[in-house]
């Protein structure tokens, strides 16, 4: 007796099978989402965070192939991460990072100077370091956001770089090619880090997102991971800017 396979319900092959997926800022939140997506599409993954116990977890949670505990902003620890990595890695995420809000009156001008050249320099020293690292064909992919398109009191800085981190990442699609380079931008993400920034107007927040967003609820990182591996799996994407946020922008 033979048995005949239905093409529409026969099991599909994990997209990523034997990839290696880098996340930097992998711990928590739409990095730790990425990675167990990757993990699910077959990859083996490899995490970094600032926090070694929470980076131990996570990597155990996911399965990850190995992790390393550092400050991605610090240059030597960044350079001796991708030292030790073994090459060529398929793909790159950069999550790493937090916005930096404050009104002019109130802000501390050495320490904003000092985050704005840390957020540039990061991207920038990745970028280098994604030369020789990763395939041709891979991809390098960055998060930016879109909160801060539209003006507000107290985002200035959080402003300026949302600005300019799409075009830097056009730029550097021609630079690094065959090396594909691409910006996610969400807006909210109800994430660890979200919870940390409003702290009790959490609730309020996604409550509003909720009655306002067009889709009607509120964007997880689950919905950004599946975005990351989209633009991982599909070679035709390069220099480009992908928004995800609800809709929030049309709000």
């Amino acid at each position: 007796m033979s048995t005949v396979t239905d093409s529409s319900t026969a099991l599909r092959q994990p997209a990523l099978l034997g990839q290696t997926v880098v996340l930097i800022g992998g711990s928590s939140g739409i990095g730790l989402e990425t990675a167990r997506l990757a993990r699910a599409e077959g990859a083996d993954v490899v995490l970094t965070g600032r926090d070694p116990e929470r980076l131990r977890r996570a990597a155990t949670d996911v399965g990850a192939r190995s992790h390393a505990a550092f400050d991605a902003t610090d240059s030597d620890r960044l350079q001796a991460f991708f030292r030790s990595l073994p090459t060529p890695v398929d793909h790159i995420m950069v999550t790493a990072g937090r916005p930096y809000y404050a009104r002019l009156a109130d802000m501390d001008i050495a320490d904003a100077s000092r985050y704005i050249a840390e957020h540039v320099r990061l991207p920038l020293e990745v970028a280098r370091h994604a030369v020789g690292t990763v395939r041709p064909g891979g991809a390098l992919l960055y998060t930016g956001g879109t909160g801060a398109r539209r003006p507000a009191v107290g985002i200035s800085i959080s402003a300026l770089l949302t600005a300019g981190l799409p075009a830097l990442v056009a730029n550097l699609a021609l630079e690094l090619a065959p090396i594909r380079v691409n910006l996610i931008a969400p807006g909210f993400v109800d994430t660890p880090l979200s919870a940390s920034l409003l702290g009790d107007g959490l609730d309020e927040r996604r409550d509003q997102l909720r009655a306002t967003l067009p889709i009607s609820r509120v964007v997880g990182p689950q919905d950004v991971a599946a975005l990351a591996v989209h633009v991982m799996i599909n070679t035709a994407l390069t220099g480009a800017t992908f928004d995800i946020d609800g809709g929030q922008q049309l709000t």
